[in-house]
């Protein structure tokens, strides 16, 4: 056994319902004794305290009673020290001295609300996740995290959500170290990547187009933090990405430019393959033959035509091909 490390309980644990049966049937057990011992003042003086000693052990019995669920377990501290971790389900009964604590092992969902941060060239973007975790090793969660020092500003959404993981104190100490931590892994990643390819560039990973890789990066960066408080990160993904809005307006007009310029390439690609064609089929099934001034008023009427926004309009020449 290594320390600061959780382990199984190896101490002893009962059946309940034999013990539940015990503790019910001791108070009539001990209220016979008045009728089987002699009426005299000292015995009934002396069976009154056993039977007061009696009914103060069966009260203190009746606390080593516990359930627990599928996916639940119970930190086992005997004044201050770990004992181990106890995960059968069921109804139990063990030394009442022994503080319980119940730390949920269920899987656990929480939506970060999208925060401000910079991208790799410096563009505030709007940009948040959805965080699913669970508890991996209960005593990280339960003594590696200080609940005295939980901080007043963790995301109360948050908080409702974890309010059933384990005690008040450590639901919120693990609400706030979970919180504050997510929010660092996400400024940290996203600070790595740009948010769209700049100038066309498709070498480099975006936030914006590179979701997986991203979301991998995140949920690897988040393990590395958090596994220090003994939580496990099952997914990691981001559910919102925008520009800030201070500059959503210009970047709009930026995407939508190179848009255009992009549309317009591949419009002049088009129109210089299909014209290379008419030269080619032209000169092939000797069509017509034309000199190279006439090749060349040929190219540039058809790249007018291919490559403007409007219709050609039809024009009828009254003259020969050289006036």
């Amino acid at each position: 056994m290594k320390p600061n490390q959780e382990y199984n309980y190896p101490g002893k644990v009962y059946s309940g319902f034999p013990m539940l049966f015990a503790v019910l049937l001791l108070p009539f057990l001990l209220a016979a004794l008045f009728f089987i011992v002699p009426f005299t003042p000292v015995a009934l003086g002396v069976t009154g305290v056993v039977v007061a000693l009696g009914i103060l052990a069966d009260l203190i019995l009746a606390f080593g009673f516990f359930t627990l669920q599928p996916n639940q377990s119970r930190v086992m501290i005997f004044f201050g020290e770990y004992r181990g971790t106890f995960r059968r389900t069921g109804f139990f009964w063990m030394n009442p001295f022994m503080t319980k604590k119940k730390v949920s092992l269920r899987i656990r969902n929480m939506d970060i609300a999208p925060i401000k941060v910079n991208d790799k060239v410096g563009n505030p973007v709007m940009i948040g996740m959805v965080l699913v975790w669970r508890v991996k090793d209960t005593y990280r969660a339960v003594f590696d995290v200080d609940a005295t020092a939980v901080a007043d500003n963790a995301s109360g959404n948050a908080s409702q959500n974890l309010s059933a993981v384990v005690g008040d104190s450590t639901a919120k100490a693990l609400n706030a170290f979970v919180s504050i931590q997510s929010d660092a892994a996400l400024r940290e990643v996203t600070g790595r990547y740009a948010y769209d390819e700049e100038g066309n560039s498709h070498d480099e990973i975006t936030l914006r187009s590179d979701g997986h890789e991203v979301n991998e990066q995140l949920e690897a960066k988040l393990n590395e933090r958090l596994a220090m408080a003994g939580i496990e990160v099952v997914e990691a993904r981001l559910n919102y990405l925008a520009y800030a809005p201070e500059i959503a307006a210009v970047m709009l007009r930026r995407q939508q430019a190179s848009a255009i310029i992009s549309a317009r390439e591949k419009i002049v690609e088009g129109a210089v393959s299909m014209v290379k064609m008419a030269l080619n089929q032209l000169s092939e099934e000797q069509i017509v033959e034309l000199d190279e001034e006439r090749k060349a008023a040929m190219v540039s009427n058809l790249l007018v035509v291919l490559c403007a926004d409007e219709p050609a309009q039809p024009v009828l020449n009254t003259g020969t091909l050289y006036q």
